[in-house]
């Protein structure tokens, strides 16, 4: 987390004695990263935390890759998934590496424990749904279109706010019925190599860290954890409060024998925070710009971007599409959110398209002409990009669209063949760009 911050009750300083209300002490626990020089803060429970019992295993998590010699262009449909789980268990990895995972998650019912991912940071992309993350940092409140960054040992839980019971949002939801609608529906990336989703060095100035004059974003666009009489920030409970811990590939049961939540406040720089992708300002120039000015989030041997909607290249000649570029280092995953994608053909909102090194990839053939003139972009996406090949699951295989491949294999059509073209695919079945 880039700024300093604190909540709830502190002590003057640290490491002193800090005592309840009963005049026992509050135990103090830093919550480090690697090994005391990492991001870090300082929490101050009513209880131990080392009072846990159980440690049952559940399941095992590592996902099981796929067609690991394939390399193709691939179209996954999200869109053919059911709900199934909850906001944990109903993830279902889609794609990975050592690196990073990728997984899609459309949860059927709450959460009825709490969570903590002991092996890598979590960021969530809310697709659409809202709701409330209940953290032993505090509360925090997600809606559409939000990234939740939720950094590894946070111990949470996700309740999702009930959808309308008239149907009133069937269109916004996937045209779902009333029996079927979802909760909501959201992207879960997961660090593998224990490191964090950051902003870009390039946009934290190297004195203070704070963000720059020139960061797509900024510290006011980041909303942290809050606590309020109907949130509060510690929950002062006894009994049987079980909490899973993904650790070693598996998830653990543990049972605390007090509310995991009973933080009475703490103070630092690593804490769970959300960020609409909204309030991200792309960056636009004369000519078409690289996706590295998308960047949102990195981590080691990966990035994450945000594709907008924004004004297009100015220039009187400019090519508004991406043109066509060699992945010689990095494999390219985009999930489409909405809007129109204009160098693609036959994505819709849900799809994921994957781009491995060593093809070249860029629009569809007429995408460019199609283009020529355009001042404007409605797109939304969220792209990941990795150093390393992203595999598919036996999961993403189940909803791949094996045409996809095809259908890159045009040349580039002259101004007067476009609606030609167009019409062809149209009686043909396939959708225009």
């Amino acid at each position: 987390m880039p700024y300093y911050t604190k909540l709830g009750k502190l002590p003057r300083k640290r490491h002193i004695q800090f005592r309840r209300p009963d005049g026992a002490l509050y135990s103090e626990e830093l919550f480090g990263t690697e090994g005391f020089v990492g991001p870090s803060s300082t929490l101050y429970h009513i209880h131990p935390p080392t009072q846990v019992t159980g440690w049952k295993t559940l399941y095992k998590t590592k996902p099981e890759y796929v067609e690991v010699e394939v390399m193709r262009m691939r179209h996954t449909l999200t869109q053919n998934m059911t709900k199934h789980g909850d906001p944990v268990t109903g993830r279902t990895v889609l794609f990975g590496n050592n690196d990073i995972e990728m997984a899609l998650c459309i949860p059927e019912q709450q959460m009825p424990y709490h969570f903590k991912n002991g092996q890598g940071d979590e960021c969530l992309f809310m697709h659409y749904g809202s709701g409330t993350l209940y953290t032993m940092f505090g509360t925090l409140e997600f809606g559409k279109k939000d990234y939740i960054v939720i950094p590894k040992g946070t111990i949470y839980k996700i309740v999702f706010d009930e959808r309308p019971d008239d149907g009133s949002d069937n269109d916004e939801y996937g045209g779902y019925t009333k029996d079927q609608m979802p909760f909501g529906k959201f992207v879960a990336f997961e660090t593998a190599n224990n490191s964090h989703f950051m902003p870009p060095p390039r946009y934290i100035s190297k004195k203070t860290a704070q963000f720059l004059e020139d960061a797509p974003y900024c510290e006011r666009d980041l909303h942290i954890p809050f606590e309020n009489e109907a949130m509060p920030l510690c929950y002062d409970e006894t009994g049987e409060f079980e909490v899973r811990i993904k650790a070693r590939d598996c998830v653990h049961s543990y049972v605390y024998p007090y509310h995991p939540l009973d933080v009475v406040g703490w103070d630092g720089c690593y804490y769970p925070y959300t960020f609409n992708i909204m309030d991200f300002a792309p960056i636009t120039g004369q000519l078409h710009l690289p996706p590295p000015i998308h960047q949102t989030f990195e981590g080691h041997n990966f990035v994450i971007c945000s594709f907008c909607p924004r004004a297009l290249d100015f220039h009187p000649e400019a090519i508004p599409v991406p043109y066509n570029h060699s992945n010689i280092d990095s494999d390219e995953i985009m999930y489409y959110v909405e809007g129109n994608y204009k160098a693609r053909r036959g994505i819709e909102s849900g799809s994921i398209s994957v781009h491995p090194q060593g093809i070249p990839h860029g629009p569809h053939p007429g995408t460019v002409e199609a283009s020529l003139g355009k001042k404007w972009t409605d797109e939304l996406a969220v792209m990941c990009d990795t150093f390393q090949p992203m595999y598919p699951t036996k999961a993403a295989l189940e909803i791949d669209d094996p045409e996809y491949p095809e259908s890159w294999r045009r040349d580039h059509f002259a101004p007067g063949e476009i609606r030609a073209a167009e019409s062809e695919e149209t009686d043909s079945g396939a959708v225009c760009p």
